[in-house]
C-alpha cells in the first residue's frame, strides 16, 4: 500500500509541475470529469442512463426518452453538486462544517425527495444484501459530530484520510438515500482540495466496491477497498497527465520553442517577478519544466500577457482578470 501511495504522490508532483494548467485544458477536463463521474456514481446506486444519456440531460438540458423524471433529476443534482464542491476546493479540510455536507446532500436529493434532503434520518435503515447494520437513528447526530471532529483532526496522507472520510460517512448512513453519493462527492472535494483530481469509482467496478464497504463494516481488513479507491485516482492522475503532456508535444511538434521565464519577460518587457506573481496568481500557465527547473512557457503567453496590461490599464483587479482569461 505505502507503494501505490508512493507512486500516487509521484504522479501528483509531476502534474505541480505544469501549474498553473492552461484554463482550456482546465475546463475540458471539468467538463468531462464532471459527465463521468455523474454517469458513474449515479449507475453504482441503480440509474440505467448511459453515458451518452447524462451528457444529453446535463449538457442540452433534453429528455432522455424511456428514463424515470428521478432519473433526470439524478443527473441534474449530481452535475450541480459536483460543480459547487468544485467552488469548495479552495478551503482547507479543518473549514468544512456539518452545513457544507448537509447541504451537499441537500443538492443530491432536492426535486426528488425534499422532505429528506440535508437532513438526518429519523428512521431505521438496512442496506439491501448487506450483512452490515446501519447504526440507530438516535446516533446518528452523535456519530456525525464526530466524524466532522474526526474530519478536522485528521493527520496522515490525505488520499488515505480522503478515503477513510468516505468510509466512515456511509458506514454512518446519516440519510435516508443519497449517503453513497453524497460520500463519494465528499471525498472527491478532499482531494481536490490535497490537489489531486476526482476519482471515478468504474461501473464496471461496482460489486467489488460494494463488498468492500461491507468487508470494512463487518471488521475485516480494508485493503481492497484502499486498493479500488487508489486506483481509481491513479487513473485520475494520469488522464490530467496524458493531457498536459500531449499537450506540451503539441506545442513542440509545431516547432514553437518554449520561452524560459527571462525570454518571455523580455518579450512582452515585464519583469522575472512580476511573470513569476502571475503564474503563481494562475493568470500565466507553465508548459513543462527544463531539467534545471525552469519553468517553461509557451508562445501564446505572450498575447496572454498583452492581455493582462491592457485589461489592467482598465483597472480590472487580479481576480477579475483572471475571470477574464477563464472565459476565454
Amino acid at each position: 500500500m505505502k507503494k501505490l501511495l508512493a507512486t500516487l504522490e509521484t504522479k501528483k508532483q509531476r502534474l505541480d509541475n505544469y501549474r498553473p494548467l492552461p484554463p482550456d485544458l482546465v475546463r475540458n477536463l471539468e467538463k468531462w470529469f464532471k459527465i463521468e463521474l455523474t454517469y458513474t456514481s449515479n449507475a453504482i446506486e441503480g440509474n440505467t442512463l448511459s453515458r451518452a444519456d447524462t451528457a444529453l440531460i446535463v449538457e442540452k438540458g433534453l429528455t432522455v426518452e424511456g428514463k424515470t423524471l428521478t432519473e433526470h433529476l439524478e443527473a441534474v443534482n449530481h452535475a450541480h453538486a459536483f460543480e459547487w464542491i468544485a467552488t469548495l476546493a479552495h478551503l482547507k479540510r479543518k473549514d468544512l462544517t456539518e452545513h457544507h455536507i448537509l447541504d451537499l446532500h441537500r443538492q443530491i436529493l432536492q426535486k426528488i425527495d425534499d422532505a429528506n434532503a440535508g437532513r438526518y434520518r429519523t428512521v431505521s435503515v438496512r442496506i439491501a444484501g448487506s450483512r452490515a447494520i446501519m447504526p440507530n437513528p438516535v446516533k446518528v447526530p452523535r456519530l456525525y459530530d464526530e466524524f466532522i471532529s474526526w474530519l478536522h483532526d485528521a493527520h496522515g496522507n490525505e488520499l488515505a484520510i480522503a478515503a477513510d472520510a468516505h468510509f466512515r460517512l456511509v458506514s454512518i448512513h446519516p440519510f435516508v438515500d443519497g449517503n453513497g453519493r453524497t460520500a463519494r462527492l465528499l471525498m472527491n472535494l478532499l482531494l481536490m482540495q490535497a490537489g489531486f483530481p476526482p476519482a471515478i469509482i468504474r461501473k464496471d467496478d461496482r460489486k467489488r466496491y460494494i463488498d468492500s464497504i461491507e468487508a470494512g463494516q463487518l471488521g475485516k481488513s480494508r485493503d481492497d477497498y484502499y486498493q479500488l479507491m487508489f486506483a481509481s485516482v491513479d487513473r485520475s492522475l494520469n488522464i490530467y497527465l496524458n493531457a498536459i503532456e500531449q499537450k506540451v508535444e503539441t506545442t513542440r511538434a509545431a516547432g514553437k520553442p518554449l520561452l524560459k521565464i527571462g525570454e518571455l519577460a523580455k518579450l512582452v518587457g515585464e519583469t522575472v517577478p512580476t511573470i513569476r506573481y502571475w503564474t503563481r496568481e494562475g493568470l500565466l500557465s507553465v508548459a513543462e519544466r527544463s531539467p534545471g527547473g525552469y519553468q517553461l512557457y509557451t508562445q501564446s503567453q505572450v498575447s496572454v500577457v498583452q492581455k493582462i496590461k491592457k485589461l489592467q490599464e482598465k483597472r480590472l483587479t487580479l481576480a477579475e482578470i483572471k475571470k477574464v482569461l477563464n472565459s476565454n
